[in-house]
């Protein structure tokens, strides 16, 4: 018998091989996106696993944390009521130890991620940061800014520890009030306005 093969049997070998070269390279890219995929899946649970690690961290130092606000709060109240005026040595040493401890236990704080959450007099209200206690008439602050902080508060790794307590301006106040467009205040939203404003306690 004779090994040569016709035309049609040539062809037919041809794109057998075509169709063999074809499906390796759909395979072949497959097996790219299948790689490219776990990649991607991995990378995706690194992340989750250092944000969990990260989670886990500031939960397991956040009840340490809050435990030590009271110390805080106790100390700038020793500064913010200290006689500084006092020509007596004893009184200035120890006016300022308490200065410097506070300064100590403050930078304590910052270098292990616990932060001030302290507002300055407009700052707009933050209800994710601020806790308002009450809300009063302001001429140089417009309805829904922060007026007073009656306590700072904390945030450890952007999670809140403990809302800085703040007075708001009522509706009405500064540039609204001058417009006459009664401000836009979302803490007196839904409140009838009522004439003579005075501090009303929030709940």
């Amino acid at each position: 018998m004779s090994d040569d093969h016709t035309p049609e049997e040539t062809e037919a070998v041809a794109e057998a091989a075509l169709d063999a070269i074809e499906s390796l390279k759909a395979e072949n890219a497959a097996l790219k996106e299948q790689v490219l995929r776990y990649a991607a899946e991995a990378e995706n649970i690194k992340r989750r696993a250092e944000r969990e690690a990260n989670d886990a961290r500031a939960y397991a130092i956040q009840k340490f944390a809050r435990d030590l606000l009271g110390a805080a709060d106790n100390l700038s109240r020793a500064t913010a009521a200290a006689p500084t005026a006092s020509e007596d040595p004893a009184v200035k040493n120890f006016v300022l130890g308490v200065e410097m401890t506070e300064k100590a236990l403050q930078s304590a704080f910052e270098s292990n991620g616990l932060k001030r959450v302290d507002p300055q007099r407009g700052e707009k209200f933050d209800p994710h940061k601020h806790q308002a206690m009450m809300e009063q008439a302001a001429d140089d602050v417009a309805a829904g800014g922060v007026i007073q902080v009656l306590q700072t508060g904390y945030e450890l790794f952007g999670r809140v520890v403990r809302p800085a307590m703040v007075v708001v301006a009522a509706k009405g106040s500064g540039a609204s009030a001058a417009s006459g467009d009664g401000g836009a205040n979302p803490y007196a939203a839904g409140e009838a306005d009522t004439s003579g404003e005075t501090s009303t306690m929030f709940s």
